[in-house]
């Protein structure tokens, strides 16, 4: 029935917004974490914040590290500043929809597998105080959901993901573009010391990619859910007929033991100090949100 979404094909956003119990059965642990932590979803921090909350006359006892040279200049009279607990923090999912990323053998597509495990990363962020936003890279330009706070802020990401998604099975075949570019957008829409997830299979990362990574790596903390089909893995030898949603037929070649593409990728993205958790678009999202606990623990 057109309309209704093909489990494992299509983003449901249903489906996405149903994913919040499972981020909130997961267990409180803000009390451990450090924000200094890369990688981990933050939204917590331990003794004094870093952003100013106000500037007040000085008190006696107050810390004289503290003193604002220019409230004290201008009035004539000591100031301090205040600081606050950072208390929220940017939270940037990027999606990688990209041609290659819309495949799948088992149960579902790469594509979908991402925007599952991205759903769990920002539910959980979202109940714990942090602002989420989506970038969404296709064939074109990406989708982009500015980051915001609130439960609220992931009902837009999920419609704006499953809408990108929709717009990426639509599109005619094309290459992929380099997902450095997307990366770079990703990147900047982000503040000093947000988190950007990125969900993908790695294709076509570009020339440019180690360098964008590297860059990155000293303002925003990156971590990659590196989604992988079980045909890639280990595919048997031989050449497989497959028929795409629109009906076009095709082949597909395999040799037996994959040709460890996934392992090559996860190497070269530690090898750049970012942190990797292995998706497998087998897997059910009640089967992946225990290995995304592990986002607060790299580092």
């Amino acid at each position: 029935m057109e309309g209704v979404p093909v489990p494992g094909v299509d983003v449901d956003a249903a489906a996405l917004l149903g994913l919040r119990h499972l981020a909130r059965g997961a267990p409180a642990s803000s009390s451990r974490r450090l924000a200094a932590r890369p990688g981990g979803i933050v939204t917590r921090r331990r003794g004094r914040g870093s952003e100013i909350d106000d500037v007040r006359p000085w008190i006696d006892g107050d810390d004289i590290r503290h003193i604002d040279r220019n409230a004290t200049a201008r009035t004539g009279e000591l100031h301090t500043r205040t600081f606050r607990d950072e208390r929220e923090r940017a939270v940037l999912l990027v999606a990688d929809f990209r041609p290659a990323m819309l495949f799948g053998t088992r149960r579902a597509f790469r594509s979908v597998a991402a925007a599952e495990a991205l759903a769990l990363v920002g539910w959980r962020a979202a109940a714990e105080g942090g602002r989420i936003g989506l970038l969404a890279a296709g064939a074109g330009e990406p989708d982009f959901a500015r980051p915001k706070g609130g439960e609220r802020a992931m009902n837009g990401v999920i419609g704006v993901m499953a809408r990108a998604h929709a717009e990426a099975l639509a599109a005619p075949d094309q290459p992929d573009p380099p997902l450095a570019d997307a990366l770079e957008i990703a990147v900047g829409a982000l503040p000093r010391g947000g988190h950007l997830i990125l969900a993908s299979g790695l294709d076509e990362p570009g020339l440019r990619f180690d360098e964008v990574v590297r860059a990155a790596s000293t303002r925003v903390s990156i971590a990659v859910l590196l989604v992988t089909d079980a045909f890639e893995r280990d595919a048997p030898r031989g050449a497989y007929a497959f028929l795409s949603r629109d009906g076009r037929s095709g082949w597909l070649s395999g040799r037996r033991g994959g040709d460890a593409r996934a392992d090559f990728r996860r190497e070269r993205l530690m090898g750049l100090g970012v942190p990797v958790i292995s998706i497998d678009a087998a897997a059910g999202p009640e089967r992946v949100a225990p290995l995304l606990e592990r986002l607060d623990a790299v580092h």
